[in-house]
């Protein structure tokens, strides 16, 4: 797998431009929610996750290496993470930490070390 946490791997299937708001997501144990917004920015690519009322409506952050597979006909995004990893990721404010380099360190930090080789 590349280094790159926050950059789409060759193998996802993931078009730049291709909107993937609504895309139902799936961890590795699961369905966790619907992508509320994402980014295909080179270097720091993600996916804005609303889990609805699976974790009490929280929005999680997922940079866009933590994406496995995605597909278009199903509109469904496959993460390589489990729903426990992504319960425990750091606290996410759609509307304070989108640009936040500090939290985009933590972050991934935290889902580096969560991620499959």
């Amino acid at each position: 797998m590349s280094e790159n946490l926050w950059g789409y791997q060759p193998t996802v299937g993931h078009t730049a431009g291709t909107d993937l708001i609504g895309y139902k997501v799936e961890a590795t144990d699961g369905s966790i929610g619907k992508v509320d917004k994402h980014s295909d920015d080179v270097t720091s690519s993600y996916l804005v996750v609303d889990t609805g009322v699976w974790i009490f409506g929280k929005h999680v952050l997922l940079p866009a290496g933590t994406v496995s597979r995605i597909d278009t006909d199903d509109k469904k995004v496959y993460v390589d993470l489990t729903k426990d990893q992504i319960k425990d990721s750091p606290e996410f404010d759609k509307d304070k930490h989108i640009g936040d380099a500090d939290f985009h360190r933590t972050t991934g930090e935290y889902y580096g070390r969560h991620r499959r080789v």
